[in-house]
């Protein structure tokens, strides 16, 4: 089983971006379960989203504690809450950021995971550009596919159509795509060096 968890704040799109993510999955033929994590209800509070995607059916129904992989949606949450609390050691970091992992203080705990395993993504600025909103959540899917290569983009890409039809859907496309190709070029250069 693959545990993803997501932390963000209200209105970024954060509870939709698990449930295109289980979306996904279920297009590969997993199972997969999508669920948020949320005190009060308001734009700009914290919120958390976990993604559990399996071979087989799953049964667990408790918020994800172990994450095999972490989406930071909003880097001013490192300065809020423990984000990295409980990720594995071999686990996947992606934050949402145009600023470095020294910038943000986070160089420690980065290097104590697996080489190419931790990337930063502009997903906000995608998000800008292709949608015309600050919804980074269909980039970071985009990002997360090309980071983990545990689901395929094709079948982001068509979760996010499925979610948002449309025009709306084929801006969202465009920027998980451009976040899939940003992460899959870091990729190759962190195994090429």
């Amino acid at each position: 089983m693959f545990q993803v968890r997501i932390h963000g704040r209200g209105g970024q799109g954060v509870v939709t971006g698990a449930e295109m993510l289980s979306i996904a999955a279920f297009f590969e033929g997993r199972h997969a379960q999508a669920f948020p994590s949320f005190g009060s209800e308001r734009t700009g509070a914290p919120v958390i989203a976990f993604c559990r995607i399996a071979d087989k059916e799953i049964r667990l129904r408790e918020p994800i504690l172990e994450p095999d992989c972490l989406i930071v949606q909003d880097p001013t949450l490192f300065k809020v809450i423990d984000v990295f609390a409980g990720l594995r050691s071999d686990g996947y970091l992606l934050v949402n950021t145009n600023k470095s992992f020294a910038e943000l203080h986070l160089g420690e705990a980065v290097s104590r995971l697996p080489k190419g395993h931790a990337v930063i993504v502009p997903a906000t600025e995608f998000a800008l550009k292709h949608i015309g909103r600050p919804v980074p959540n269909a980039a970071l899917l985009g990002a997360f596919a090309a980071l983990t290569e545990f689901v395929h983009v094709d079948s982001v890409k068509r979760a996010i159509e499925e979610a948002f039809p449309g025009k709306v859907g084929a801006a969202n496309i465009a920027a998980a795509t451009e976040a899939y190709e940003f992460v899959s070029s870091q990729q190759h250069a962190t195994t090429a060096a």
